[in-house]
C-alpha cells in the first residue's frame, strides 16, 4: 500500500470518528455544558438575590436597632423624670414632716412655758403670802383671802 492509500484510509477513519463523535459523543457533552451554564446562572442569580436580601435584612436590623435605641432613650428619660419626681416628693414630705415636728415642739414648749409660768406664779404667790405674813407677823388664812390671792396670781 502506498502513502496515498494510507492517507485516504486514515481520512476515512478520521471522518468516521468525527461523525461518530458529532452524533453520539458531542450532544451529551454539549447538554452537560449547557446544564452547567444554566446552574451557574441560577447560582449567580441566587447569590445576587441573597445579597439583596442581606442588604434588606441589614436595613431592617438597623431600623430595629434605631427604634430600640429610641425606646431605650425614652425609657431612660422617663425613669430619670420619675426619679426626680420621687425625690421632689420625698423632699416635700420631709419638709412637711419637719414643719409638723417643729410645730409640735413649739406647742409643747409653749405648754411647758405656760406650766412653768403657772408654777412660778404659785411659788411667787406663796412667797408673797409668806412675805406678807412675816411683815404682818401673823398668819394669813388662804380660805379667807382666796380672792385676794387669785387676784395676786393674775397680776403676777
Amino acid at each position: 500500500m502506498s502513502i496515498t492509500g494510507t492517507l485516504i484510509v486514515q481520512m476515512i477513519v478520521f471522518l468516521l470518528l468525527v461523525g461518530f463523535t458529532m452524533k453520539f459523543v458531542w450532544p451529551p457533552i454539549a447538554a452537560a455544558l449547557d446544564e452547567r451554564a444554566v446552574k451557574i446562572k441560577e447560582g449567580l442569580a441566587a447569590a445576587d438575590k441573597a445579597r439583596a436580601d442581606l442588604a434588606a435584612a441589614d436595613k431592617r436590623v438597623e431600623e430595629e436597632l434605631g427604634k430600640a435605641r429610641a425606646q431605650t432613650a425614652q425609657l431612660l428619660s422617663d425613669a430619670e423624670r420619675r426619679s426626680q419626681a420621687i425625690v421632689e416628693e420625698a423632699k416635700t414630705r420631709a419638709t412637711e414632716e419637719g414643719a409638723k415636728i417643729v410645730a409640735a415642739a413649739r406647742a409643747e414648749a409653749e405648754q411647758q412655758t405656760v406650766k412653768a409660768r403657772e408654777a412660778l406664779r404659785e411659788q411667787v404667790a406663796a412667797l408673797a403670802v409668806k412675805g406678807a405674813e412675816q411683815i404682818l407677823r401673823k398668819e394669813v388664812n388662804a380660805g379667807v383671802h382666796a380672792e385676794l390671792l387669785n387676784r395676786l396670781k393674775t397680776e403676777l
